[in-house]
C-alpha cells in the first residue's frame, strides 16, 4: 500500500494473470484520507494497450473508489514474460462543488499546486492452474480395478457355494421327477394301446390320447 499525504493506494503492483487471447483485469483501491474532496486521475504509457474505469473522478472526504483497468488480449506474449507498462496516479485536492465532469488536465499540472503522484508496475504472472479431477474427486488408494474387486467379492460372499449345490440339487431333483412322470405317461399309453387292440377302440382316439402324453411330457421337462 503506498500512503501520500492524500490518497492510499493498493496494490502498488498491477499484477495480472497473463493469458494469450483473453482479457485481464486487475483492480485498484482509492481511499481519501483528508477531510477534503479529491480528485485523481489515472494515467499509462501505453494506453492503447489498457482500459481504465473510471480513469478520473473525485473521492469523497473518508471515502474509497475502486478502479479497474482492463488490459487487452494480447497475442504474444513478452520476453521473460517482463513488462514495462507503468501508471501514474495523480490526485489534487479540489472543491465540495466540483464534479467529475469539472475535472481537466490543467487541474494536474504540477506548476497550478500540490499535486500529488504514484507511481504503478505493472507485472504478469502465471494464470492459476485449475485443481486437478483426479485429485479432488478420487479417495487415498481408490482404484477402478480394486473397487471392481471388492465389488465382485461381495457378490461372491452374498451368493456363497452352499446356496449354488442348494439350487443345482434341487434343479436336478425336478428333473428326475419330471423324467419319471413322462415315463410313466409313456407306461400308459402302450397299455392303451394294447387294450385299444383288444377292445376295437379307434385308431384315432390312441393317437390322440398319445399326442396328449407327449405334449405334457414335454412340457413337464421344461419346468
Amino acid at each position: 500500500m503506498s500512503t501520500g499525504e492524500l490518497l492510499s493506494v493498493e496494490p502498488l503492483e498491477m499484477k495480472f494473470p497473463f493469458e494469450l487471447r483473453k482479457q485481464i483485469s486487475c483492480s485498484l483501491q482509492l481511499t481519501n484520507k483528508t477531510e477534503n474532496h479529491v480528485a485523481f486521475k489515472v494515467k499509462t504509457t501505453n494506453p492503447k494497450k489498457y482500459c481504465v474505469r473510471p480513469n478520473t473522478g473525485i473521492i469523497l472526504p473518508r471515502s474509497t473508489c475502486d478502479v479497474v483497468v482492463t488490459m487487452q488480449a494480447q497475442k504474444e506474449a513478452p520476453p521473460d514474460m517482463q513488462c514495462k507498462d507503468k501508471f501514474l496516479l495523480q490526485s489534487v485536492v479540489t472543491t465540495p462543488e466540483a464534479t467529475p465532469k469539472d475535472i481537466t488536465t490543467e487541474m494536474f499540472n504540477k506548476e497550478q499546486g500540490n499535486v500529488e503522484e504514484c507511481k504503478l508496475k505493472v507485472v504478469y504472472v502465471a494464470p492459476r492452474q485449475p485443481p486437478s479431477p483426479v485429485a479432488e474427486g478420487s479417495d487415498e488408494g481408490f482404484s477402478p480395478r480394486n473397487n471392481a474387486g471388492e465389488n465382485g467379492s461381495d457378490a461372491t460372499r452374498g451368493f456363497g457355494s452352499a446356496d449354488v449345490k442348494s439350487l443345482v440339487a434341487k434343479l436336478t431333483e425336478e428333473k428326475a421327477a419330471a423324467v419319471q412322470r413322462s415315463n410313466k405317461l409313456r407306461q400308459e399309453l402302450e397299455l392303451l394301446k394294447r387294450e385299444s387292440n383288444k377292445s376295437g377302440v379307434s385308431i384315432m382316439t390312441v393317437m390322440i390320447i398319445g399326442l396328449i402324453g407327449i405334449v405334457l411330457g414335454y412340457l413337464l421337462k421344461r419346468t
